[in-house]
């Protein structure tokens, strides 16, 4: 860090004191000791983008200044982010010209606490004046301030209108060839029913397998994305947390690709984008990297205006790319916008659900009655950092524009939870999936679509229905359970029939070939007997499993509604008995997995339960994330667990050793999983360099 020492005179002790003189030696005094904490403060901010010079920091206990020579003794001291010392003089003796690289070892001194001229120079706040003071320190300086910033040397403008053209499609002749198909298989939950009988509810298995999308293909056979980076930068983001986040965005950085466009917006007290759309070419990776270098953490929260500047980035842009999305990650309450800080801190029995100030976002991320109703949704995967972030919000946002929200309960997660997030969205491989449903026989109606997030509707009666899916990673699932009612037959005399009971259509755009593909299903069936086997009657393990996913994020989703009314223990008693059902059930009970998994994942929410700052601190997130990861079918980081990652070594529910089901995820996909990995590997470099040096 910076460190200003300065040598004051002590008073004569033979001499009366003067009442005038002692007022200005004592301000003088308040003075230098507040520039002294000023620069250390300032210093400390930053120092964290300079580790990699740890192995210079032995040259900094010589004690001769690295410019003179002379010996560091009774004269303000300077101290560089190198750890080199030198006289304050010799580094600033030339105001407007001051030292800016160090001579020792070459490291470029990006913030230095020096005095930047200022005319008229206010007085100080003990309202006494300082002759001959034509400077003054700059308290926070901006988070887009450096010189290193790409936008540091011109003004935000009013539009955002200058994002880079798309990398051009290849002229080459060659016939583009589109992914494979995405998979459709239709399961009844039994095999035949009596030809006499009539089912209110009979339940048919909905499967969807998007293509897999190889490692040599992914630069290629994948959906260009653009994403912008809403970063909180207020001050309780300081440290280690600011550090954590840096290093992680800078992941996402290296991972994306020449036709992958980038943003970054930082907000405080404020909002601004620190790095236009600009695409991830060798030279835009170092600007956005520069971006990301030049923020420091001050000022309050200010979660609107930092997801507007996003949402405004992505709204005037004049090129778009198939995939669009926002990363939005805060460690706070909004503070800014009339009740955030307080309304989070109330009592348990007080909440009613997420702040006003919700519906100032824009209807592109928050839909809602104003604005035009087909207006383009962008998805925003929300990150909550630690234990004083809003969970509520930040659910609420991912919940209504079709994004993810994730639970990062330790700092050093960041960068794997960031990894697993975009291991899927630059995975894309189908866009605007949609299922239409329809009846396939008189009699036959459809009752109930239990879609999770994604929007269903019945028409005509229930004869036709529709599931609105959207985007799919490579090789990723999604299941639905159509509940239908099924007619008696007129003449059920008859040995054996069937029953038609769905036709179904999936329809998609292929991101390679941009060309809308239609599948049709092969129609659904059901024997129907005179004489029905016990064997007949038992359910498919299948239908039951997924019977089991939506109990479960029907219990969790009751549960958290329950706790913030403040009945912790009717929460914890209603998730204890939602476990006992899952693994109760015929798919559990023959070893199913998933059951298993769905039974530590409530379990777990139970425990997060158990008092009320328990809850606030770390149980409301995770329910959260959990209730949505479970409607959505996808994965999100929930507490210690990373989305596609195995358990961390000696991980532990609640302090008991984590069950076997613990490296189960049942949501990830295979370039989550990659993605993830490779940031793993690249922390144990990390770490291994640091400890070598």
């Amino acid at each position: 860090m910076y460190m200003c020492l300065c040598v004051l005179p002590v008073p004569s002790q033979n001499k009366q004191p003067d009442p005038i003189r002692s007022s200005l030696s004592l301000s003088l005094h308040i003075y230098i000791y507040a520039c002294v904490f000023i620069c250390s403060v300032s210093q400390n901010r930053l120092s964290e983008s300079v580790q990699k010079k740890k192995s210079m920091s032995s040259l900094a206990e010589d004690n001769t200044c690295g410019v003179c020579s002379g010996n560091l003794t009774s004269q303000a001291i300077f101290t560089a982010v190198c750890s080199h010392s030198f006289h304050f003089a010799c580094v600033f003796g030339n105001t407007t010209n001051p030292l800016r690289v160090c001579p020792l070892c070459q490291t470029k001194w990006n913030h230095l606490p020096f005095p930047t001229p200022i005319s008229n120079a206010p007085d100080n706040i003990f309202n006494v004046p300082f002759p001959n003071r034509p400077y003054r320190f700059p308290l926070f300086p901006p988070p887009w301030s450096t010189e290193d910033s790409p936008s540091s040397f011109e003004p935000e403008p009013l539009q955002f209108s200058d994002d880079d053209p798309l990398l051009e499609a290849s002229s080459s002749s060659t016939t583009v060839v589109g992914l494979q198909k995405v998979t459709i298989k239709a399961i009844p939950e039994r095999p035949a029913i009596s030809a006499s009988e009539s089912v209110s509810l009979f339940t048919v298995l909905i499967k969807l397998k998007a293509p897999p999308l190889s490692s040599e293909a992914r630069s290629t056979q994948r959906a260009p994305i653009d994403l912008v980076t809403v970063l909180d930068v207020s001050g309780s983001m300081y440290g280690k947390k600011l550090s954590l986040l840096k290093r992680a965005v800078h992941f996402v950085i290296d991972n994306l690709g020449p036709s992958d466009r980038l943003s970054i917006v930082s907000f405080s007290s404020q909002a601004r984008r620190i790095l236009r759309l600009t695409r991830m070419t060798d030279t835009g990776r170092g600007d956005a990297k520069l971006a990301v270098d030049s923020l420091s953490a001050d000022g309050d929260t200010n979660i609107v205006e930092g997801l507007k500047k996003g949402s405004q980035v992505l709204g005037e842009r004049r090129y778009k790319n198939p995939v669009t999305s926002i990363i939005f990650l805060s460690d706070g309450n909004d503070t800014c916008n009339g009740g955030g800080g307080w309304y989070f801190r109330t009592t348990l029995n007080s909440r009613q659900g997420p702040p006003e100030y919700l519906n100032l976002l824009p209807p592109s991320i928050y839909p809602g009655n104003s604005g035009p109703q087909d207006i383009e949704t962008i998805p925003v995967h929300s990150f909550g950092f630690g234990s004083d972030h809003d969970p509520i919000t930040m659910h609420a946002i991912s919940d209504a524009s079709g994004g993810t929200f994730s639970f990062i309960e330790s700092y050093e997660m960041v960068q794997d939870a960031f990894a697993s997030c975009i291991g899927g969205l630059l995975s894309v491989v189908t866009q605007g999936l949609r299922l239409t449903l329809r009846s396939a026989s008189n009699g036959v109606e459809i009752k109930l679509i239990p879609s999770g997030r994604y929007a269903s509707e019945i028409t005509d009666q229930g004869s036709q229905g529709v599931i609105s899916i959207g985007d799919l990673y490579a090789d990723e699932e999604k299941e639905f359970l159509i509940n239908l009612s099924v007619p008696a037959l007129p003449n059920s005399e008859e040995t054996e029939r069937k029953t038609s009971l769905l036709d179904i259509v999936c329809s998609y755009r292929d991101v390679v070939s941009k060309e809308t593909v239609e599948i049709e299903s092969e129609l659904v069936e059901i024997r129907r007997l005179k004489t029905v086997l016990p064997s007949d009657l038992t359910v498919n393990l299948e239908v039951d499993r997924q019977r089991n996913r939506l109990h479960a994020a029907e219990s969790i989703t009751e549960a958290q509604k329950m706790a913030e009314t403040g009945d912790l223990f009717g929460a914890r008693t209603l998730l204890a008995k939602g476990r006992t059902d899952i693994l109760g059930s015929a798919s559990a009970q023959a070893g199913d997995v998933f059951g298993a998994w769905l039974g530590d994942d409530m379990m777990e929410t139970e425990r997060r339960m158990g008092s009320a700052q328990l809850y606030q601190q770390e149980g409301r997130a995770f329910a959260l994330s959990g209730m949505n990861s479970h409607r959505t079918q996808r994965a999100t980081t929930k507490g210690k667990l990373v989305a596609g990652a195995g358990p961390a070594e000696n991980f532990s529910f609640g302090g008991v050793a984590a069950p076997q089901s613990a490296a189960y995820d049942p949501y990830s996909t295979p370039n989550m999983v990659n993605m993830v990995f490779k940031s793993q590997q690249l922390n144990i470099r990390d770490d291994d360099t640091n400890t070598k040096n």
